[in-house]
């Protein structure tokens, strides 16, 4: 048996045709943990350039900071736990 994951919610994975902007703070964040180069190209463990790419083009309106944000924050948020079928589950402790 599949043992479930402690989660809050499960968060609707949003698609956009326009090509979504990265915060500054946000690309600060992935460059000090070595996610994105200094020339600001995203380097994810594990996730494929083709996925990336999808990845770029996609948000969620997160329940916990009340707003749309790009998945890729989504996915580095200490909440996220895991993607399956269209949808986030996320832990839902609050964020600092």
């Amino acid at each position: 048996m599949v043992e479930e994951l402690e989660r809050k919610y499960d968060v609707k994975i949003l698609s956009t045709e326009d090509k979504v902007k990265f915060p500054d703070e946000l690309k600060a964040k992935l460059k000090e943990s070595g996610m994105m180069d200094d020339k600001g190209k995203l380097k994810l463990k594990g996730v494929s350039p083709k996925m990336l790419k999808r990845m770029k083009q996609e948000y969620v309106e997160c329940p916990v900071l009340k707003e749309d944000i790009q998945f890729v924050q989504c996915f580095i948020c200490p909440n996220f736990q895991s993607r399956v079928m269209g949808e986030v589950f996320c832990k839902g402790d609050p964020l600092k």
